[in-house]
């Protein structure tokens, strides 16, 4: 299914009226996931497992009625309340935010685009620092995700098969001895389990090298995803690496197999940003110089352009140009720039001509850029 990207033909999001203050909490923090702090943070943003699974004797969200919706939304709020990682956990009935409030949830990868667009009763647990999200009555009953910065998938492994086991305890899962556990699509029974990993590749993408090494590296059971997952595009140089089969394979085979793509990736990734810097030195100088120019005189910016720009900034942060902010710092700018949380910056619904004169503003504000001599 498709999702939304960041196109300058987005509707315009309304109802910029808070109607939980848990939203705002949420927002004027970066999220731990993007604080910089995991393992090979320079070129990997963050780490994501997400389990799938359906409540036994229910039927799936697509064939229940809206009684039942209800029933599977009031049990598990009630069995995620007595679980110790969730115990301070935000619940959100979708029906109680504002269209913004549930978009800037998908901006932060805390719930997808079809739980935004969910016409029928749907929830979603987040706790306060943003590393678990559970989704109810998604496509699946349940869509259990953590989230973890930099490259931590072994780590993010172990976070959610604890999660997974409590709540194993208090309810009984859709399971087959043969298929293992149910799902509402084909694609996700077995064990359920999608591993994501968001890296950012700008070196093999200044060197036109991204698209001939992801399709001479890329077995066909991993897929490519970009800035929001599938469907969308790839901005600021960012992708997603997913596995794309779950049936008959282990949740340890499918981490081994995302890791050592990954650790390839990451390694090329690196050998070609020192080559650029050793023999294309004025190129790199020159598109991290220039972002850093952009921003700091441009009186309008599109969302698509911006993040272009933010991939040079990192880029330029990583390679010692420039100096003055944080890698966490640009991270979380990642999120600012972006329609809904641009709308809660100002308070008001924007167009998105308005939101193209407000980006520069916020960059301005945030950023203290100094050029290294």
């Amino acid at each position: 299914m498709n999702r939304p990207s960041l196109k300058d033909n987005k509707p315009e999001l309304i109802g910029m009226q808070s109607t939980r203050p848990e939203i705002d909490l949420i927002y004027q923090q970066p999220g731990k996931r993007l604080n910089a702090t995991g393992m090979e943070s320079g070129i990997v943003i963050s780490s994501r497992i997400r389990l799938a699974r359906n409540l036994a004797k229910f039927p799936f969200p697509n064939r229940a009625t809206e009684t039942e919706l209800h029933q599977i939304i009031d049990r598990l709020k009630e069995t995620l309340a007595q679980i110790p990682l969730m115990k301070n956990a935000y619940f959100f009935p979708l029906s109680e935010l504002s269209e913004n409030e549930k978009v800037l949830l998908m901006e932060r990868c805390l719930i997808s685009a079809d739980l935004v667009r969910k016409p029928t009763p749907a929830a979603v647990a987040i706790n306060p620092e943003e590393t678990i999200s559970i989704m109810l009555n998604e496509e699946d009953h349940l869509r259990i995700q953590v989230l973890q910065p930099g490259f931590e998938i072994h780590k993010t492994w172990e976070i959610i098969r604890h999660l997974d086991d409590e709540l194993g305890k208090r309810v009984d899962f859709a399971f087959d001895e043969h298929f293992g556990y149910l799902t509402a699509c084909p694609t996700n029974t077995g064990t359920g389990m999608r591993v994501s990993v968001a890296i950012h590749l700008v070196g093999l993408a200044l060197k036109n090298e991204l698209k001939p090494i992801i399709k001479e590296k890329l077995s066909s059971e991993l897929t490519l995803r970009g800035f929001y997952g599938e469907g969308s595009d790839i901005l600021g140089n960012i992708l997603q690496i997913s596995n794309q089969l779950t049936l008959g394979r282990t949740e340890e085979g499918i981490l081994e197999q995302v890791g050592r793509f990954v650790n390839n990736l990451i390694e090329i990734e690196k050998e070609t940003r020192r080559s650029l810097l050793k023999y294309k030195r004025i190129l790199i100088e020159d598109k991290v110089f220039r972002a850093f120019a952009i921003f700091k005189h441009a009186r309008m910016i599109t969302s698509v352009e911006c993040l272009e720009l933010i991939s040079y900034l990192r880029l330029g942060l990583e390679l010692g140009l420039l100096k003055g902010f944080s890698l966490e710092e640009i991270n979380h700018l990642m999120l600012l720039v972006q329609p809904a949380h641009l709308q809660r910056y100002v308070n008001k619904t924007l167009n998105s001509a308005d939101r193209d004169l407000i980006r520069p503003k916020l960059i301005q504000e945030k950023l203290k850029l100094e050029v290294v001599n």
